[in-house]
């Protein structure tokens, strides 16, 4: 499979690893799958501030800082609520994802571009599988993925983790050094380039930065990311496969 080398496909640096002896893809859900442009994460990220402001009886503003501390130290909000607050994580989970998902379309391009690829692929996302289903049906690819880990299946350890790797590696028999990973933070993408796997970076070209925190762009230029796209069914098609 040739890689893709382009405006929009760009190795990000001189070593880059290809896609020859890929056989297993794995792919993130949350602005990795669709365009950040939707802005689902932005009301995920609401409901995360409403629950944590109800649940600890503070202002939003105070709920909203509390929660970036969290996503930030713990690897996700939800892990820093079990971890200080003991929370229930599933109604934690049921209340963020009820979010509105009507300006999803399918998408029959990238539904082909991974029909194109060989051997099996899977989304690994830090949110619940319920979300995910929900994601893929209004996108037209739950019948592309073999299975979906979640943070349930992991035992609620978050990427970016070593942990959570291992558990997710060790769950679907995937051989890092056999598969591709691609995730719209770069932080997510250090520990399995280190375990063998090559890395994508997914990054929308609208994508709006008053939306996300600063330290989300911290690596974007780091070794550990193979490729960069702005087009995610783009640069799957020129793959070659």
């Amino acid at each position: 499979m040739t890689a893709p080398d382009s405006p929009l496909h760009r190795p990000a640096g001189p070593e880059a690893r290809g896609f020859d002896q890929v056989e297993t893809w794995v792919f993130d859900l949350d602005n990795t799958l669709y365009p950040a442009q939707h802005d689902l994460w932005g009301q995920i990220d609401a409901r995360m501030r409403d629950y944590i402001s109800g649940l600890l009886n503070i202002t939003p503003e105070e709920a909203f800082l509390r929660q970036k501390d969290y996503y930030r130290r713990y690897g996700t909000s939800l892990r820093g609520l079990m971890i200080e607050h003991g929370i229930d994580a599933h109604a934690f989970l049921d209340h963020v994802h009820a979010v509105d998902l009507s300006t999803l379309e399918p998408s029959p391009r990238l539904a082909a571009a991974l029909e194109g690829l060989p051997g099996t692929k899977l989304v690994y996302t830090n949110g619940s599988e319920r979300h995910a289903m929900n994601v893929l049906g209004k996108l037209g690819l739950d019948a592309h993925f073999t299975a979906i880990h979640d943070i349930v299946a992991a035992e609620f350890h978050p990427k970016p983790t070593e942990e959570a790797y291992l558990r997710f590696l060790r769950a679907h028999g995937v051989d890092p050094a056999k598969a591709a990973m691609f995730e719209d933070l770069a932080r997510n993408l250090e520990v399995p380039h280190r375990l063998g796997m090559t890395t994508v970076m997914v990054v929308p070209p609208s994508e709006r930065i008053d939306t996300r925190e600063s330290w989300e762009f911290e690596g974007r230029e780091a070794a550990y990311i193979d490729f960069v796209t702005e087009d995610l069914a783009g640069f799957l098609e020129q793959l070659g496969v």
